[in-house]
């Protein structure tokens, strides 16, 4: 009798599939950090922007953003905390609606269905907001537009991350000097518990039909080159020249 062990052959493709597990398993954990920190860096990887309250100017114009960590007071922050979603307001007489505060998902159906009910009918929209969900202002621009509204912002407003794409549907727009108007990175799709591949292209995808729906709107899709080199946790604040360059206001005639 053989009492030789007989060595037990490892299956290769189980070893595979093994791997393969763990690699998606790091790789969502990776994703998930990703998410929960939004855009959270670690320490030591260059030097951090400058708070959102000093002023910018050429070449210096990307600043840290934080809406939900901002305190309340200086510029060019409200020194009022805004509502944490889109609220609309009547102001002057029925002429125009106030949406202040972020947007969040669903924020577009509300604000339309609250916008159809009103009589007599606006004729143009003031903006106030730290931005949110893409997806849903796009969704309210292309109803904005639609309606042939205008809209602006007054002294000392904000419109920044997803906020600039409701600023962009207005027939015309009204931007003071001392009122601000920022882009950043996005986020698309409801998670990034999602294979890498198929994250990428949620936000290829989003990207595409933001520059699309930019271009629509009369804006130069070239403002997304600033948009998608600056991280979430920051915003790149456009100076006035970048807002008559890229068409959110018209230049001063010549003559």
């Amino acid at each position: 009798m053989n009492d030789q062990t007989v060595p037990v052959k490892r299956n290769p493709v189980g070893r595979v599939l093994v791997w393969v597990l763990f690699f998606q398993l790091g790789l969502a954990g990776v994703l998930f950090w990703g998410d929960i920190s939004d855009g959270l860096r670690l320490p030591g990887f260059g030097p951090r922007a400058p708070d959102l309250t000093q002023p910018v100017q050429p070449g210096d114009q990307t600043r840290r953003f934080r809406p939900d960590r901002a305190p309340p007071g200086g510029q060019p922050m409200p020194s009022t905390p805004l509502p944490d979603r889109l609220t609309l307001t009547v102001v002057e007489g029925g002429q125009r609606v106030l949406l202040e505060g972020g947007i969040l998902p669903g924020d577009a159906e509300r604000i339309e269905k609250q916008l159809a009910e009103l009589d007599p009918k606006p004729q143009g929209v003031i903006l106030n907001s730290p931005g949110g969900s893409v997806q849903d202002a796009l969704l309210l621009g292309r109803y904005l537009r639609d309606a042939e509204l205008t809209t602006a912002l007054r002294s000392g407003d904000i419109c920044y991350s997803a906020c600039p794409y409701l600023l962009a549907a207005g027939l015309n727009r009204t931007i003071p000097d001392d009122a601000s108007v920022g882009v950043h990175q996005h986020y698309f799709g409801e998670s990034t518990l999602l294979p890498a591949f198929v994250a990428v292209e949620d936000i290829q995808r989003g990207q595409g039909e933001v520059m699309t729906y930019l271009d629509s709107m009369g804006i130069d899709p070239l403002l997304m080159q600033h948009a998608l080199v600056t991280p979430p946790d920051e915003i790149y604040v456009l100076l006035p020249e970048e807002l008559e360059r890229y068409g959110f206001v018209e230049k001063p005639d010549a003559s």
